[in-house]
């Protein structure tokens, strides 16, 4: 039996800015794959390397063993999964289904609830890392949901991402992104400001990024974002609008268990004037326009 043959057929359910990227990683890693997005044109490089083309999500996952989405809000994850026609609907039995959408945790546990009513394992398993984490397939993956299942998939995990960490029982990955956007949060309005001060007071900016960068204050945004950000390059490797969806997730989150985040709130107010002043579609790193 061929390598290819022996490995289980994954459906992927959202190939956009990151799903396109993560998708192409299993075919190149010899799963069988097949694919579906709302919009098939992006998902046309995929099928041109030898992904199979589904109708909908549905009958994406009942062709396949495990079944990944990437989708955009939680709206959209609960359409693919919990609609009629649907992912828990049509999944093949024994298999398993890996949200890896940053959505809500109360979704998370909806779905694992659904997928083992039919027989079927579910992990709520987000992403950090954007664009470029997708590309070069060193993305971070957090993990909740069954042990069984995060065992059988891990390996698909290890084609996707550099860092995998199973956090506990279904739900707990999406509150562990949360976590992460929270840091991602006020480490980008650190990088603005820096950046915005050292231009206000007449510093050369791109030396001043390379000064701070490799000390103390270094980070994965000021690394990655600084440049793009003095270059002019305001495209999304993340989506503001995507960014606030995942802020006012944490924020409700945060307000649930009695906890105050004000540095998150003022980040959030301020992602909403940009997305406001027309800056929704653009990446997170164009929250310099305010400063600018």
């Amino acid at each position: 039996m061929s390598a290819a043959r022996s490995l289980p057929t994954i459906a992927f359910v959202g190939t956009g800015v990151m799903g396109h990227s993560m998708a192409g990683h299993l075919l190149d890693a010899g799963y069988p794959v097949v694919v579906f997005n709302r919009t098939r044109e992006k998902a046309a490089g995929l099928i041109a390397r030898g992904a199979l083309w589904a109708s909908s999500a549905g009958e994406a996952a009942s062709l396949a063993d495990v079944t990944i989405t990437i989708v955009g809000y939680p709206a959209d994850v609960e359409a693919v999964y919990l609609e009629p026609g649907g992912v828990i609907d049509r999944a093949r039995a024994g298999s398993v289904v890996i949200d890896m959408t940053t959505s809500t945790p109360t979704h998370a546990v909806r779905i694992a609830a659904a997928a083992a009513a039919r027989g079927v394992l579910a992990l709520d398993a987000p992403v950090s890392g954007g664009d470029v984490g997708a590309r070069e397939a060193r993305l971070t993956i957090m993990v909740g949901g069954d042990d069984e299942a995060f065992d059988r998939v891990l390996p698909i995990f290890q084609v996707l991402g550099k860092t995998v960490t199973h956090m506990g029982g279904p739900g707990l990955g999406q509150h562990t992104k949360m976590a992460n956007q929270i840091a991602i949060a006020g480490t980008m309005l650190s990088v603005v400001e820096a950046l915005a001060y050292a231009k206000a007071t007449g510093l050369d900016a791109e030396r001043v990024l390379s000064a701070i960068s490799a000390g103390s204050a270094g980070s994965w945004s000021m690394s990655n974002y600084g440049p793009r950000i003095l270059a002019g390059d305001m495209a999304a490797g993340f989506y503001v609008k995507h960014f606030l969806k995942d802020l006012r997730i944490a924020l409700s989150e945060a307000e649930a268990v009695g906890l105050e985040l004000p540095g998150l709130d003022l980040a959030r107010r301020l992602y909403e004037r940009l997305a406001d002043e027309g800056g929704q579609d653009l990446g997170t790193q164009a929250l310099w326009g305010l400063y600018s």
